[in-house]
């Protein structure tokens, strides 16, 4: 029986190597059901999910709640396109913008989708409020961003093997590094011709590189002094992960900052967000401003088939709901202290981890060796074999997001598989 289950998920692996693009290296893994905070594999073999893909299951994989909405609307109506209007998009829209604060939302599907969007309603912003010159209005970025992977994108990706070979490159963009608010200051104060700074509050994909925490409140300043739209990207960063609603809260508790506005919650003019907008069980992505912003963009302007549709407008909100009502937020706050003391305890005696860093439940290890090694590969296949999926990112570096519907046990459960297997690769 253990060879015929070996064989099946060998031949599922077979069948995406023969037949699909090279373009992920997935942990060996197949994985065939998910509840809550575990994964199952072809083999039965249970898991923690250490990943939430990429923090869009945020709320856990296949909620109960938001599983019901999907399926109730499913069977009612699915797609209209944009060509009419559908009984669920206005109370969506309504929903989300006084959720988050803002005045107006586009929606869209995926997140590079949103960051395009951004990039679209900024430019436009800058030739027709701002006044820069048609085809002059530039964006500034961060050095090791990650946005997404549309061709415009990875034009201003910092990542060779993202960027090479696919142009030519789109231009209009400026880089700066990242967590340097003098570098901004000194952009902007000599080119009157930006018009957003395009911003992750925390840099996923970078390692979970937590910046200063005035470095957001300095960016807003900046941006404002010289009349630029501050663009927060908070597709993998917000929606709770954090231990806030978003990363540019800081460290505010509330819920709705549109109704306490806390001294941390620095307001973005383009808010752009995805994944655990729909609590991983269906693409839905959107961008929020003020509607002297958003109203730059009129009619056959911009827009998606999908976008919008009722599906995914009654996943959104109830997904957005599940955040709040089951205080998932403060969940993470709580768990994200909890798992970066006990992980300080263990380097104090380690000398196979650097460094642990992060924010509410988006943590992530530094390896204590180069980034073109792979102890990071190896140990992340350890702790597969030990009941725990997570991925290296650039080389040495090992992200931990769990679902936020974890529980203080199962994170000290969590904790102990991780802490036993580093101690397998100790020098």
């Amino acid at each position: 029986m253990e060879s015929i289950q070996l064989s099946n998920e060998q031949h599922l692996l077979n069948l995406e190597h023969r037949y699909g693009a090279h373009d992920y290296h997935p942990l060996p893994v197949v994985l065939a059901r998910g509840e809550g905070v575990f994964l199952w594999d072809v083999n039965e073999k249970k898991y923690y999910d250490f990943l939430s893909a990429y923090s869009a299951v945020n709320q856990g994989h296949c909620h109960p709640r938001i599983i019901k909405a999907m399926h109730d609307q499913s069977a009612t109506l699915t797609l209209t396109s944009r060509a009419f209007h559908n009984n669920k998009l206005g109370g969506y829209l309504e929903f989300t913008t006084k959720y988050f604060g803002f005045e107006s939302l586009l929606p869209m599907n995926t997140g590079a989708e949103g960051v395009e969007t951004a990039i679209k309603i900024s430019r436009k912003w800058g030739h027709t409020i701002k006044g820069i010159p048609e085809g002059q209005a530039q964006i500034v970025v961060c050095d090791n961003n990650f946005h997404g992977r549309t061709t415009t994108i990875i034009s201003f990706s910092s990542d060779a093997g993202s960027r090479n070979h696919f142009g030519p490159l789109t231009n209009g963009f400026i880089h700066i590094p990242y967590n340097d608010t003098d570098a901004l200051e000194k952009v902007l104060a000599n080119n009157p011709n930006v018009a957003g700074f395009l911003v992750e509050p925390i840099q996923g994909e970078a390692g979970v590189f937590t910046p200063d925490d005035d470095f957001i409140r300095k960016a807003r300043e900046i941006c404002t002094a010289h009349n630029v739209l501050l663009i927060a990207d908070e597709i993998q960063t917000g929606i709770g992960r954090t231990g806030s609603l978003l990363a540019v809260c800081g460290n505010c508790s509330c819920e709705a900052h549109c109704e306490r506005q806390e001294e941390t919650y620095i307001r973005p003019d383009l808010l752009i967000l995805g994944k655990a907008l729909s609590g991983g069980v269906y693409p839905v992505s959107a961008v929020l401003a003020d509607r002297a912003i958003m109203d730059v963009i009129q009619p056959g302007q911009h827009g998606s088939t999908f976008g919008g549709n009722p599906l995914g407008s009654t996943i959104a909100m109830e997904a957005l709901t599940v955040i709040k009502e089951e205080k998932l937020t403060q969940n993470a706050r709580r768990l994200g202290k909890l798992f970066r003391a006990e992980m300080n305890k263990y380097i104090e005696t380690s000398n196979i981890v650097k460094l642990v860093r992060g924010r509410g439940l988006l943590n992530a290890i530094v390896i204590n060796d180069s980034e073109e090694s792979e102890t990071a590969w190896n140990i992340c296949l350890r702790f597969r074999d030990n009941g725990l999926l997570a991925k290296p990112t650039h080389g040495n570096i090992i992200r931990f997001a769990p679902p936020l519907v974890m529980t203080e046990e199962q994170l000290l459960d969590c904790i102990s598989i991780i802490t036993t297997t580093l101690k397998e690769f100790e020098r």
